[in-house]
């Protein structure tokens, strides 16, 4: 397939804001049960608006790619059958829940609703939190499955795919949590600076999966069973247009093998293996430059390796146009 930088943007951008929120509220939780100590609202307000930021320019690339954008409004209309519509209702829903759980954080409105018969405190953050965790969740899983429901792009058709989604933006959102905690609640950096070196290894370990898995695909169709003649010898001539079409376009990438094996041993490299070792020097030495820096080689792997992503999945048509392309 032809890769999207604008969907690329898309989904790493959201997968990371996901994943930082997800670090704010595992921090939130850890401290409602007196496993960490209690961080001040500012931390929480400021990583749920790094988070939006994230959301909202991932929101904002998804525009780039459609013919009309004013009329996007309508790709909520299938959620019945669509996965992308399921998208379009979960982001904006996570997206508001967020805002209020960083805006409650922000102006210290935080009331006890209940308590918990550990006699943990159920406040009005802890709602808004659990809220936007399934949102999340959902998200991830929505966002997966537009991709691993398509039955055709045998790349893409395994639970793998979903999987990874959770991962790779868990991996990215935690070591952004990490460099964040530095700065602002330096008790809470190690644990999430370790949480971001497992869901990275565990990310790795997916990823490596599917890459394995991708690589023994036979393709089930020839170009006998495409025209339907049994005959062991047929030769393309052409492929009946002068030129390009949308089809040589939009369904294979035109790259050649070579790049593609460079990119994928470099999407390897910086999204997983530099970040975890970036990651334990950062909180061994406590400095949140490093993390910092682990975030954004993780966050540019995540950008070869989504390109990767759409560039290995092969069309059925290309058996016929990628052989004159």
């Amino acid at each position: 397939m032809h890769p999207a930088f604008s969907v690329i943007f898309l989904t790493t951008l959201i997968g990371a804001g996901q994943g930082l929120f997800l670090a704010l509220f595992t921090v939130e939780s850890y401290a409602a049960f007196g496993l960490l100590p209690a961080q001040s609202d500012e931390f929480y307000a400021f990583g749920s608006f790094v988070a939006l930021v994230l959301l909202a320019l991932g929101l904002v690339a998804s525009f780039f790619h459609l013919g009309h954008p004013e009329r996007a409004w309508r790709a909520a209309a299938k959620w019945r059958t669509s996965w992308l519509s399921r998208e379009v209702i979960v982001l904006p829903a996570f997206m508001g829940t967020v805002f209020l759980y960083g805006a409650a954080h922000w102006a210290g409105f935080n009331p006890v609703l209940a308590t918990l018969p550990s006699g943990a405190p159920v406040n009005l953050t802890a709602v808004l939190g659990s809220i936007a965790w399934l949102l999340a969740f959902a998200l991830y899983i929505c966002t997966g499955m537009i991709y691993a429901c398509l039955k055709f792009l045998r790349e893409w058709h395994t639970p793998l795919t979903v999987i990874n989604y959770i991962l790779l933006g868990g991996a990215s959102g935690f070591s952004l949590g990490a460099a964040l905690a530095a700065m602002l609640a330096p008790a809470v950096m190690p644990l999430l600076a370790g949480w971001a070196m497992i869901i990275t290894f565990l990310g790795l370990v997916g990823r490596s999966a599917t890459l394995i898995r991708n690589a023994r695909l036979k393709p089930k169709s020839t170009l006998q069973t495409a025209i339907g003649i049994k005959h062991p010898r047929i030769v393309q001539k052409s492929m009946g247009l002068m030129g390009g079409s949308f089809n040589t376009r939009e369904f294979f990438h035109g790259q050649k093998p070579a790049l593609l094996r460079a990119v994928k041993w470099l999407f390897l490299l910086l999204a997983f293996v530099a970040p975890i070792i970036l990651l334990g020097m950062g909180m061994s030495m406590m400095a949140g430059g490093v993390l910092l820096i682990a975030f954004v080689i993780q966050y540019l792997g995540l950008l070869a390796e989504r390109w990767f992503f759409f560039a290995q999945a092969n069309h059925p048509q290309n058996l016929y146009y990628q052989s004159v392309a």
